[in-house]
Protein backbone atom coordinates (compact mmCIF):
# COMPACT_ATOMS: atom_id res chain seq x y z
CA UNK A 1 0.00 0.00 0.00
CA UNK A 2 2.50 2.52 0.38
CA UNK A 3 4.25 1.84 -2.69
CA UNK A 4 0.79 2.16 -4.17
CA UNK A 5 0.52 5.98 -2.20
CA UNK A 6 4.02 6.80 -3.58
CA UNK A 7 3.19 6.11 -7.11
CA UNK A 8 0.41 7.77 -7.03
CA UNK A 9 2.16 11.04 -5.31
CA UNK A 10 4.56 10.96 -8.27
CA UNK A 11 1.50 10.92 -10.50
CA UNK A 12 -0.07 13.35 -9.17
CA UNK A 13 3.16 15.99 -8.93
CA UNK A 14 3.73 15.12 -12.40
CA UNK A 15 0.12 15.76 -13.37
CA UNK A 16 0.21 19.29 -11.69
CA UNK A 17 3.71 20.27 -13.46
CA UNK A 18 2.05 19.18 -16.56
CA UNK A 19 -1.58 21.02 -16.24
CA UNK A 20 0.28 24.28 -14.63
CA UNK A 21 3.17 24.29 -17.59
CA UNK A 22 0.06 24.04 -20.20
CA UNK A 23 -2.23 26.74 -18.10
CA UNK A 24 0.58 29.09 -18.39
CA UNK A 25 1.24 28.97 -21.88
CA UNK A 26 -2.53 28.71 -22.86
CA UNK A 27 -2.91 32.26 -21.30
CA UNK A 28 -0.12 33.81 -22.68
CA UNK A 29 -0.67 32.16 -26.17
CA UNK A 30 -3.89 33.59 -26.03
CA UNK A 31 -2.88 37.45 -24.82
CA UNK A 32 0.16 37.36 -27.61
CA UNK A 33 -2.54 36.14 -30.60
CA UNK A 34 -4.90 38.77 -29.52
CA UNK A 35 -2.40 41.20 -28.84
CA UNK A 36 -0.82 40.54 -32.55
CA UNK A 37 -3.74 40.45 -34.29
CA UNK A 38 -6.75 41.53 -32.58
CA UNK A 39 -8.89 39.53 -34.32
CA UNK A 40 -12.06 36.65 -31.98
CA UNK A 41 -11.46 34.36 -34.99
CA UNK A 42 -7.72 33.79 -34.13
CA UNK A 43 -8.42 32.88 -30.87
CA UNK A 44 -10.81 30.45 -32.28
CA UNK A 45 -8.20 29.19 -34.47
CA UNK A 46 -5.77 28.51 -31.47
CA UNK A 47 -8.16 26.19 -30.13
CA UNK A 48 -8.78 24.66 -33.60
CA UNK A 49 -4.85 23.91 -33.97
CA UNK A 50 -4.82 22.22 -30.73
CA UNK A 51 -7.77 19.68 -31.58
CA UNK A 52 -6.84 18.45 -35.10
CA UNK A 53 -3.50 16.43 -33.74
CA UNK A 54 -6.01 14.95 -31.27
CA UNK A 55 -8.58 14.32 -33.81
CA UNK A 56 -5.47 12.89 -36.64
CA UNK A 57 -3.70 10.66 -33.50
CA UNK A 58 -6.49 9.64 -31.27
CA UNK A 59 -6.62 5.80 -32.52
CA UNK A 60 -3.05 5.90 -32.59
CA UNK A 61 -2.50 7.26 -29.15
CA UNK A 62 -4.88 4.61 -27.64
CA UNK A 63 -3.36 1.71 -29.48
CA UNK A 64 0.62 2.79 -28.27
CA UNK A 65 -0.73 3.59 -24.47
CA UNK A 66 -2.04 -0.36 -24.49
CA UNK A 67 1.20 -1.24 -26.26
CA UNK A 68 4.24 0.64 -24.82
CA UNK A 69 5.39 1.92 -21.55
CA UNK A 70 2.79 4.27 -20.32
CA UNK A 71 5.42 6.05 -18.45
CA UNK A 72 7.82 6.39 -21.01
CA UNK A 73 5.27 7.45 -23.22
CA UNK A 74 4.04 10.64 -20.91
CA UNK A 75 7.85 11.65 -20.08
CA UNK A 76 8.29 11.66 -23.56
CA UNK A 77 5.45 13.70 -24.39
CA UNK A 78 6.05 16.35 -21.67
CA UNK A 79 9.81 16.98 -23.09
CA UNK A 80 8.12 17.67 -26.50
CA UNK A 81 5.91 20.25 -24.90
CA UNK A 82 9.00 21.45 -22.81
CA UNK A 83 10.52 21.69 -26.54
CA UNK A 84 7.21 23.61 -28.08
CA UNK A 85 7.35 26.39 -24.73
CA UNK A 86 11.45 26.87 -25.74
CA UNK A 87 10.36 27.85 -29.07
CA UNK A 88 7.32 29.99 -27.95
CA UNK A 89 9.78 31.60 -25.35
CA UNK A 90 13.14 32.22 -28.16
CA UNK A 91 10.66 33.37 -31.28
CA UNK A 92 8.95 35.63 -29.06
CA UNK A 93 12.03 37.00 -27.59
CA UNK A 94 14.25 37.49 -30.79
CA UNK A 95 10.95 38.76 -32.60
CA UNK A 96 10.92 36.31 -35.63
CA UNK A 97 7.85 34.28 -34.13
CA UNK A 98 4.45 35.41 -36.08
CA UNK A 99 0.83 34.13 -35.31
CA UNK A 100 1.40 31.59 -38.08
CA UNK A 101 4.33 30.61 -36.57
CA UNK A 102 2.60 30.46 -33.33
CA UNK A 103 -0.12 27.99 -34.47
CA UNK A 104 2.78 25.72 -35.69
CA UNK A 105 3.99 25.42 -32.12
CA UNK A 106 0.36 25.16 -31.22
CA UNK A 107 0.10 21.90 -33.54
CA UNK A 108 3.38 20.31 -32.42
CA UNK A 109 2.43 20.47 -28.14
CA UNK A 110 -1.43 19.37 -29.59
CA UNK A 111 0.24 16.13 -30.64
CA UNK A 112 2.14 15.88 -27.56
CA UNK A 113 -0.55 15.91 -25.59
CA UNK A 114 -2.83 13.81 -27.90
CA UNK A 115 -0.51 11.36 -26.59
CA UNK A 116 -0.33 12.17 -23.19
CA UNK A 117 -3.37 12.80 -21.77
CA UNK A 118 -4.65 9.26 -22.82
CA UNK A 119 -1.82 7.87 -21.52
CA UNK A 120 -1.75 9.34 -17.98
CA UNK A 121 -5.40 8.44 -18.01
CA UNK A 122 -5.02 4.89 -18.74
CA UNK A 123 -1.77 4.57 -16.38
CA UNK A 124 -3.42 6.39 -12.59
CA UNK A 125 -6.08 3.36 -12.24
CA UNK A 126 -3.10 0.93 -12.00
CA UNK A 127 -1.73 3.37 -9.11
CA UNK A 128 -4.82 2.64 -6.77
CA UNK A 129 -7.14 0.10 -5.77
CA UNK A 130 -10.37 -0.59 -7.42
CA UNK A 131 -11.95 0.49 -4.42
CA UNK A 132 -10.09 3.73 -4.31
CA UNK A 133 -10.43 5.20 -7.99
CA UNK A 134 -13.33 7.42 -7.25
CA UNK A 135 -11.27 9.36 -4.70
CA UNK A 136 -8.16 9.09 -6.73
CA UNK A 137 -9.90 10.59 -10.02
CA UNK A 138 -11.24 13.35 -7.71
CA UNK A 139 -7.92 13.49 -6.81
CA UNK A 140 -6.46 13.98 -10.01
CA UNK A 141 -8.85 16.36 -10.76
CA UNK A 142 -7.43 18.61 -8.09
CA UNK A 143 -4.43 18.27 -9.06
CA UNK A 144 -5.69 19.63 -12.25
CA UNK A 145 -7.38 22.66 -10.79
CA UNK A 146 -5.05 23.44 -8.67
CA UNK A 147 -2.66 23.91 -11.86
CA UNK A 148 -5.40 25.71 -13.53
CA UNK A 149 -6.03 28.31 -10.89
CA UNK A 150 -1.99 29.30 -10.55
CA UNK A 151 -1.49 28.92 -14.09
CA UNK A 152 -3.44 31.58 -15.49
CA UNK A 153 -2.57 33.79 -12.55
CA UNK A 154 1.00 33.35 -12.79
CA UNK A 155 1.00 33.34 -16.40
CA UNK A 156 -0.56 36.61 -16.51
CA UNK A 157 1.11 38.42 -14.19
CA UNK A 158 4.57 37.04 -15.44
CA UNK A 159 3.44 38.09 -18.59
CA UNK A 160 4.05 41.73 -17.86
CA UNK A 161 7.74 40.98 -17.09
CA UNK A 162 7.76 39.99 -20.38
CA UNK A 163 6.19 37.58 -23.24
CA UNK A 164 8.55 34.96 -23.47
CA UNK A 165 8.97 34.95 -19.57
CA UNK A 166 5.75 32.51 -18.77
CA UNK A 167 6.52 30.46 -22.40
CA UNK A 168 10.12 29.49 -20.27
CA UNK A 169 8.80 28.55 -17.39
CA UNK A 170 6.57 26.35 -18.60
CA UNK A 171 8.95 24.36 -20.78
CA UNK A 172 10.63 23.84 -17.22
CA UNK A 173 7.68 22.36 -15.98
CA UNK A 174 7.19 20.03 -18.67
CA UNK A 175 10.94 18.80 -17.84
CA UNK A 176 10.13 18.36 -14.50
CA UNK A 177 6.72 16.40 -14.98
CA UNK A 178 8.97 14.53 -17.23
CA UNK A 179 11.32 13.43 -14.54
CA UNK A 180 8.56 12.84 -12.12
CA UNK A 181 6.34 10.61 -14.14
CA UNK A 182 9.57 8.28 -15.28
CA UNK A 183 9.91 7.12 -11.00
CA UNK A 184 6.11 6.12 -10.92
CA UNK A 185 6.71 2.51 -10.60
CA UNK A 186 3.06 0.97 -11.09
CA UNK A 187 1.58 -2.19 -9.09
CA UNK A 188 0.65 -6.00 -11.10
CA UNK A 189 2.56 -6.91 -14.69
CA UNK A 190 2.79 -5.23 -18.17
CA UNK A 191 0.66 -6.41 -20.37
CA UNK A 192 1.58 -8.15 -23.46
CA UNK A 193 2.21 -6.32 -26.49
CA UNK A 194 -0.80 -5.68 -28.84
CA UNK A 195 -0.18 -6.35 -32.79
CA UNK A 196 -1.35 -3.43 -34.49
CA UNK A 197 -4.35 -4.74 -36.27
CA UNK A 198 -7.07 -2.23 -37.63
CA UNK A 199 -9.65 -4.38 -35.14
CA UNK A 200 -7.50 -3.95 -32.25
CA UNK A 201 -6.99 -0.04 -32.95
CA UNK A 202 -10.78 0.62 -33.68
CA UNK A 203 -11.48 -1.77 -30.92
CA UNK A 204 -12.11 1.40 -28.39
CA UNK A 205 -14.92 2.68 -30.07
CA UNK A 206 -16.63 -0.56 -30.55
CA UNK A 207 -16.36 -0.79 -26.35
CA UNK A 208 -17.83 3.28 -26.48
CA UNK A 209 -20.74 2.07 -28.55
CA UNK A 210 -21.87 -1.49 -27.06
CA UNK A 211 -21.54 0.42 -23.32
CA UNK A 212 -24.69 3.28 -23.41
CA UNK A 213 -23.57 4.60 -19.99
CA UNK A 214 -19.99 5.45 -21.20
CA UNK A 215 -21.29 6.61 -24.30
CA UNK A 216 -23.81 8.98 -23.13
CA UNK A 217 -21.48 10.39 -20.12
CA UNK A 218 -18.52 10.89 -22.52
CA UNK A 219 -21.02 12.43 -25.67
CA UNK A 220 -22.92 14.99 -22.81
CA UNK A 221 -19.40 16.38 -21.68
CA UNK A 222 -18.70 16.76 -25.61
CA UNK A 223 -21.94 18.37 -26.25
CA UNK A 224 -22.16 20.42 -23.15
CA UNK A 225 -18.79 21.96 -23.30
CA UNK A 226 -18.26 22.32 -27.43
CA UNK A 227 -21.74 24.58 -26.85
CA UNK A 228 -21.06 26.88 -23.16
CA UNK A 229 -17.74 26.63 -23.78
CA UNK A 230 -16.21 30.18 -23.94
CA UNK A 231 -12.87 30.31 -22.48
CA UNK A 232 -11.51 31.70 -25.65
CA UNK A 233 -13.51 34.54 -25.75
CA UNK A 234 -12.26 35.57 -22.53
CA UNK A 235 -9.44 37.65 -23.68
CA UNK A 236 -12.33 40.04 -25.22
CA UNK A 237 -14.58 39.86 -22.02
CA UNK A 238 -11.14 41.17 -20.06
CA UNK A 239 -9.82 43.71 -22.83
CA UNK A 240 -13.38 45.17 -24.16
CA UNK A 241 -16.22 44.43 -21.29
CA UNK A 242 -14.78 43.62 -17.96
CA UNK A 243 -12.26 46.29 -18.78
CA UNK A 244 -9.25 44.69 -16.78
CA UNK A 245 -5.70 43.79 -18.12
CA UNK A 246 -3.45 40.20 -18.46
CA UNK A 247 -3.83 39.95 -14.82
CA UNK A 248 -7.45 40.34 -14.75
CA UNK A 249 -7.64 37.85 -17.48
CA UNK A 250 -5.65 35.86 -15.65
CA UNK A 251 -8.24 35.65 -12.47
CA UNK A 252 -10.88 35.04 -15.11
CA UNK A 253 -9.06 31.94 -16.32
CA UNK A 254 -8.57 30.65 -12.77
CA UNK A 255 -11.98 31.25 -11.53
CA UNK A 256 -13.27 28.01 -13.05
CA UNK A 257 -10.33 26.14 -11.49
CA UNK A 258 -11.02 27.58 -8.20
CA UNK A 259 -14.64 26.25 -8.31
CA UNK A 260 -13.05 23.35 -9.45
CA UNK A 261 -10.71 22.27 -7.00
CA UNK A 262 -13.16 23.16 -4.16
CA UNK A 263 -15.61 20.65 -5.41
CA UNK A 264 -13.06 18.17 -6.09
CA UNK A 265 -11.54 18.44 -3.07
CA UNK A 266 -15.34 17.72 -0.84
CA UNK A 267 -15.58 15.02 -3.87
CA UNK A 268 -12.26 13.32 -3.07
CA UNK A 269 -13.38 13.61 0.67
CA UNK A 270 -17.30 12.76 0.57
CA UNK A 271 -17.49 10.49 -2.99
CA UNK A 272 -20.64 9.85 -4.91
CA UNK A 273 -22.10 6.75 -3.64
CA UNK A 274 -25.86 7.24 -5.18
CA UNK A 275 -27.96 8.73 -8.03
CA UNK A 276 -24.77 9.28 -9.94
CA UNK A 277 -26.17 9.33 -13.08
CA UNK A 278 -28.55 12.25 -12.22
CA UNK A 279 -26.50 14.07 -10.66
CA UNK A 280 -24.32 14.42 -13.63
CA UNK A 281 -27.32 15.90 -15.40
CA UNK A 282 -27.83 18.31 -12.85
CA UNK A 283 -24.28 19.45 -13.02
CA UNK A 284 -24.42 19.84 -16.53
CA UNK A 285 -27.40 21.94 -16.22
CA UNK A 286 -25.42 24.12 -13.68
CA UNK A 287 -23.23 24.94 -16.02
CA UNK A 288 -25.35 26.16 -18.74
CA UNK A 289 -26.87 28.40 -16.16
CA UNK A 290 -23.46 30.01 -14.76
CA UNK A 291 -22.53 29.96 -18.31
CA UNK A 292 -25.05 32.37 -19.80
CA UNK A 293 -25.06 34.33 -16.04
CA UNK A 294 -21.23 35.46 -17.00
CA UNK A 295 -22.63 36.17 -20.71
CA UNK A 296 -25.29 38.84 -18.92
CA UNK A 297 -22.52 39.84 -16.28
CA UNK A 298 -20.44 43.44 -16.68
CA UNK A 299 -19.56 43.51 -13.47
CA UNK A 300 -15.98 41.40 -12.74
CA UNK A 301 -16.24 40.35 -9.35
CA UNK A 302 -19.90 38.72 -10.29
CA UNK A 303 -18.46 37.34 -13.26
CA UNK A 304 -15.60 35.44 -11.41
CA UNK A 305 -18.22 34.11 -9.30
CA UNK A 306 -19.90 33.31 -12.35
CA UNK A 307 -17.28 31.20 -13.81
CA UNK A 308 -16.57 29.53 -10.19
CA UNK A 309 -20.17 27.93 -9.79
CA UNK A 310 -19.50 26.39 -13.50
CA UNK A 311 -16.13 25.27 -12.46
CA UNK A 312 -17.31 23.92 -9.56
CA UNK A 313 -20.37 22.08 -11.80
CA UNK A 314 -18.07 20.24 -14.43
CA UNK A 315 -15.54 18.71 -12.17
CA UNK A 316 -18.87 16.76 -10.97
CA UNK A 317 -19.54 15.60 -14.66
CA UNK A 318 -16.00 15.39 -14.77
CA UNK A 319 -15.11 13.10 -11.99
CA UNK A 320 -18.35 10.61 -12.59
CA UNK A 321 -17.29 10.37 -15.86
CA UNK A 322 -13.92 9.61 -15.20
CA UNK A 323 -14.75 6.94 -12.92
CA UNK A 324 -17.64 5.09 -14.61
CA UNK A 325 -15.04 5.02 -17.67
CA UNK A 326 -12.56 3.62 -15.84
CA UNK A 327 -14.16 1.09 -13.60
CA UNK A 328 -15.85 -0.12 -16.26
CA UNK A 329 -12.84 -0.76 -18.81
CA UNK A 330 -10.78 -3.22 -18.44
CA UNK A 331 -7.04 -2.39 -17.90
CA UNK A 332 -5.83 -3.89 -21.20
CA UNK A 333 -8.05 -1.43 -23.10
CA UNK A 334 -7.75 1.56 -21.02
CA UNK A 335 -5.40 3.80 -23.58
CA UNK A 336 -8.05 2.53 -26.31
CA UNK A 337 -11.36 3.76 -24.88
CA UNK A 338 -9.22 6.72 -22.84
CA UNK A 339 -7.99 7.89 -26.36
CA UNK A 340 -11.39 8.26 -27.38
CA UNK A 341 -12.66 9.91 -24.43
CA UNK A 342 -10.03 12.17 -24.48
CA UNK A 343 -11.23 13.42 -28.18
CA UNK A 344 -14.29 13.27 -26.84
CA UNK A 345 -13.98 15.65 -23.88
CA UNK A 346 -10.29 16.82 -23.88
CA UNK A 347 -10.62 18.19 -27.26
CA UNK A 348 -14.16 19.70 -26.64
CA UNK A 349 -12.86 22.37 -25.14
CA UNK A 350 -10.59 23.29 -28.02
CA UNK A 351 -13.70 22.83 -30.53
CA UNK A 352 -15.18 24.69 -28.53
CA UNK A 353 -13.23 27.58 -28.23
CA UNK A 354 -13.19 27.44 -32.26
CA UNK A 355 -16.89 27.73 -32.20
CA UNK A 356 -16.82 30.23 -30.04
CA UNK A 357 -14.43 32.58 -31.85
CA UNK A 358 -16.28 31.87 -34.63
CA UNK A 359 -19.99 32.47 -33.48
CA UNK A 360 -18.55 35.71 -31.89
CA UNK A 361 -16.97 36.90 -34.68
CA UNK A 362 -20.80 36.59 -36.23
CA UNK A 363 -22.71 37.79 -33.48
CA UNK A 364 -20.22 39.26 -30.91
CA UNK A 365 -18.91 37.78 -27.35
CA UNK A 366 -21.80 38.37 -25.77
CA UNK A 367 -24.70 36.85 -27.58
CA UNK A 368 -22.37 33.76 -28.65
CA UNK A 369 -21.76 33.18 -24.71
CA UNK A 370 -26.01 33.51 -23.86
CA UNK A 371 -26.70 31.29 -26.60
CA UNK A 372 -24.13 28.61 -25.61
CA UNK A 373 -25.53 28.32 -22.53
CA UNK A 374 -29.26 28.06 -23.62
CA UNK A 375 -27.68 24.97 -25.89
CA UNK A 376 -25.91 23.70 -23.25
CA UNK A 377 -29.69 23.27 -20.88
CA UNK A 378 -31.30 21.95 -24.22
CA UNK A 379 -29.06 18.82 -24.28
CA UNK A 380 -28.94 18.22 -21.11
CA UNK A 381 -32.46 17.50 -21.12
CA UNK A 382 -32.39 15.65 -24.62
CA UNK A 383 -29.64 13.27 -23.43
CA UNK A 384 -31.60 12.25 -20.67
CA UNK A 385 -34.23 10.88 -22.81
CA UNK A 386 -31.52 9.35 -25.09
CA UNK A 387 -29.52 7.39 -22.46
CA UNK A 388 -31.26 6.48 -19.95
CA UNK A 389 -29.06 3.90 -19.05
CA UNK A 390 -26.51 6.57 -17.93
CA UNK A 391 -29.47 9.03 -16.08
CA UNK A 392 -30.16 5.51 -14.22
CA UNK A 393 -26.56 5.20 -12.82
CA UNK A 394 -26.68 4.69 -9.42
CA UNK A 395 -23.09 3.53 -7.82
CA UNK A 396 -19.77 4.11 -9.18
CA UNK A 397 -18.08 1.61 -7.02
CA UNK A 398 -15.74 -1.27 -8.99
Amino acid sequence: MLSLRHAFLLFWCARICSSLGYQMQAVAIGWRVYALTDSALDLGLVGLAQFLPVLVLTLASGHAADRYDRRRIAAICQCAEALGGGLLALGTAQGWLGVHGIFAVVVLIGAARAFEAPTMSALMPSLVPAHLLSRASAWSASANQTASIVGPAVGGLVYALGAPVPFLLAACLFLSAGGLISWVRPAGTVAARLPATLRSVFSGVGYIRRNPEILGAISLDLVAVLLGGATALLPIYAARILHTGPWGLGVLRAAPAAGALSMSIFLARHPIREAAGQKMFAAVGVFGLATILFGVSRSLPLSIAALIVLGAADVVSVVIRFALVQIRTPDSMRGRVSAVNMLFIGTSNQLGEFESGVTAAVLGAVPATILGGLATLGVAFLWMRLFPALRDVNSLDA
